[in-house]
């Protein structure tokens, strides 16, 4: 091991990443060229102590280097460029500091062309997918498993991968020599500095395909259309994305595969409005059964369910139902289901219905020398003793 990143830092081990990160934001704070002018010292300094940071703060990195002694694991390569403190995540937190990004960073940044590239092969993460998954009202409510058909890239069966027709594989880059990146020095009036960049044989790859798959054609992927089955949690709503970690593209160079996410669209139910996780339903009764009261079944989203229209029930009235709406998601509760009564009026009356109608209009008008209220119970009574249903619906 060259150099001790710890004892840099000046934190053991074992310490956390919030405690690396400390260390880091306190030693840059003070070797920062901004604060020391001049001092070629602090400047040298400050750049071992971001290029501790740049490792530590990255867990496969540390991971390499705790059990390799090498970030790039145990394949020997070149260690981070000075380049890795004038951009990248140490710009967002030099900016913490209150530190001016003048003339001298501005400087590092134009010889060292704001290099990212890490040294040794570059692993590329698969691209994230994201497809669109409809359901029914119905099936948003029950959950379950549901099997999807995605397009994405897979690694190439017949090579392995490797892009290299079977029988011969990748070679050694000659032009990075299987670093995956190439240097160049430059002196200024700074000092001598070194850029890294990824290597534009190889593309960071450390390898080179001399003879191509006739598969995948060297790119160590092929396209295809897989069967993906995702599990619905009941009461998903429209708007919600699942994620379904390392079923998306696969990673070029062996880098690992990207994500899927299904994006959930509940389509619209003929009967139920839903509302959060309340269920809305609009229930017709006849202006009879409004004034009179009733018992009914009506509708619900898993079955009938009975309920009772109170005497005297206006048009518009709503009556709540607790725990018969959706699923509320992570919970064994449900919403409530909102039933809003609709009072009918027939488009054609019999005769005997238009008579009775009458009667009660002369009886509302304070006939009989009664109150309104006594004469309408009078009146229904003898509405129902008319229909020869007297205590029925």
């Amino acid at each position: 091991m060259s150099k001790d990143y710890y004892e840099i830092l000046g934190v053991p081990r074992n310490a956390s990443d919030e405690e690396i990160k400390k260390a880091f934001r306190a030693l840059a704070r003070k070797y920062h060229p901004d604060a020391n002018p001049g001092d070629k010292s602090a400047e040298e300094k400050f750049k071992e102590i971001n290029e501790a940071y740049e490792v530590l703060s990255d867990p496969v990195k540390r991971r390499n280097y705790d059990t390799y002694g090498n970030p790039n694991g145990p394949v020997a390569g070149p260690g981070p460029g000075p380049s890795e403190y004038a951009g990248g995540p140490f710009r967002d937190v030099f900016s913490d500091f209150g530190f001016p990004f003048g003339s001298l960073f501005e400087e590092f940044e134009e010889i060292l062309g704001g290099s990212r590239s890490r040294a040794g092969t570059v692993l590329e993460r698969g691209r994230d997918i994201e497809v669109e998954l409809e359901l029914s009202l119905e099936e948003a409510f029950r959950g379950g498993a549901r099997d999807i058909t995605v397009d994405r890239l897979e690694k190439c069966s017949t090579c392995g991968g490797t892009g290299s027709r079977p029988g011969s594989r990748p070679v050694t880059c000659p032009v990075c020599h299987g670093r995956g990146q190439v240097r160049s020095e430059r002196t200024t009036v700074f000092g001598q500095f070194v850029t890294v960049t990824t290597c534009p044989r190889c593309g960071g790859r450390g390898k080179v395909v001399e003879d191509p798959c006739p598969e995948c054609r060297g790119k160590g992927t092929v396209r295809r259309r897989k069967t993906v089955t995702v599990e619905i949690p009941p009461g998903v709503d429209s708007g919600l994305r699942l994620r379904l970690s390392g079923q998306g593209d696969a990673g070029a160079r062996g880098g690992e595969p990207g994500d899927l996410y299904v994006l959930i669209k509940v389509k619209p139910h003929r009967f139920f409005v839903r509302q959060g996780d309340d269920l809305i339903v609009e229930y017709p009764v006849s202006y009879p059964d409004a004034a009179l009261g009733t018992e009914v079944e009506i509708p619900g989203i898993d079955g009938r369910i009975p309920l009772r229209i109170p005497e005297g029930t206006q048009p518009g009235t709503e009556i709540r139902l607790r725990g018969h709406g959706m699923p509320k998601l992570g919970s064994r509760h449900r919403g409530d289901l909102i039933v809003r009564v609709k009072v009918t009026v027939p488009t054609k009356l019999t005769a005997r219905e238009r008579a009775l109608l009458l009667e009660l209009k002369k009886l509302q008008e304070g006939g009989g020398g009664r109150g309104a209220e006594e004469q309408g119970e009078s009146f229904f009574r003898r509405l129902r003793r008319a229909a020869g249903a007297d205590g029925e619906n």
